[in-house]
């Protein structure tokens, strides 16, 4: 049986950020085994840079070379930083491409590939409580597991 590899979900938007902005898996994992922090300096945003991303992992015990390479789960989700996270991963907006309430996300839109990779990559504090099919994919409701 595998470990599942957990990553905080500060990590995890920086991960998929790096993705969403261009950079390779086999990039990403030649900047994590060289320690090459400046190998991000490309896809860095003002609210999202990479200065303690190697370092945060290595001294939380995030393997991030296992997370790239076979995917990983979110310690903990706060609402805002679950939007946050879908936005780098998906590529979709808030309030535009689903709405976020009070412990509650409606509407999303996913391909049924993203729609799995999100439950595999959710944190175990959020659960999808609603999947209906449509044209694009999957339309999910996403709730607070303390709300369900």
């Amino acid at each position: 049986m595998s470990t599942e590899v957990k990553l905080s979900q500060s990590t995890a938007i920086r991960l998929e950020q790096a993705r969403t902005k261009g950079m390779s898996d086999a990039d990403i994992l030649k900047a994590i085994q060289a320690n090459d922090v400046a190998a991000f300096d490309a896809v860095s945003e003002e609210d999202y840079r990479y200065d303690e991303f190697l370092s945060y992992a290595a001294d939380h015990g995030e393997n991030l070379e296992v997370a790239v390479q076979d995917g990983y789960r979110i310690t903990f989700n706060t609402r805002g930083g679950l939007g946050i996270y879908l936005e780098k991963a998906f590529g979709v907006v808030a309030e535009k491409d689903f709405a976020v309430g009070e412990g509650i996300i409606t509407g999303l839109k996913l391909k049924p590939e993203q729609a799995e990779v999100l439950a595999e990559r959710l944190a175990s504090n959020w659960v999808i409580t609603e999947s209906k099919d449509v044209p694009a994919g999957k339309e999910l409701t996403l709730k607070l597991r303390a709300l369900v």
